[in-house]
């Protein structure tokens, strides 16, 4: 099974444009209680090095895109976030890592929790040392 969980959002749109809503509870799988979003990454900076205990996030490029690489320490997979109407959904106890952003890149991330810097694991080989307990 792929730690890659796809969401397709529903592109709304006419002659003047398109538009895309993301509902909490519909289009994202849990209740919004921050949303945050990465733009203006300098060339050759990669972001994330970490894994939340409880906290849930769906990633979304906006515009741009950057290489996505999650890992639940049996297996780690990689792919990109190119497009406005497919988001991926990061589960608790996942480490995620993000790379390559093109110079237009804006991820936006939807989380299921407030920031709680608690809920933080920054340190790969806690991260493993957590999931082995």
């Amino acid at each position: 099974m792929s730690l890659f969980h796809w969401i397709d959002f529903s592109p709304l749109g006419d002659e003047r444009g398109s538009l895309v809503a993301l509902e909490a509870g519909n289009t994202v799988p849990f209740p919004i209680k921050r949303v945050y979003y990465i733009f203006g990454t300098k060339e050759g900076v990669s972001r994330g090095f970490h894994a939340h205990r409880q906290l849930q996030q769906v990633a979304v490029c906006v515009t741009g895109k950057c290489r996505m690489v999650l890992d639940n320490g049996k297996k780690r997979e990689e792919a990109w976030l190119d497009s406005p109407t497919k988001g991926v959904l990061i589960q608790d106890m996942v480490w995620r890592e993000m790379h390559d952003f093109s110079p237009d890149c804006v991820l936006l991330v939807l989380a299921s929790e407030h920031y709680d810097e608690c809920d933080y694991i920054r340190n790969y080989q806690d991260f493993l040392d957590v999931l082995k307990k």
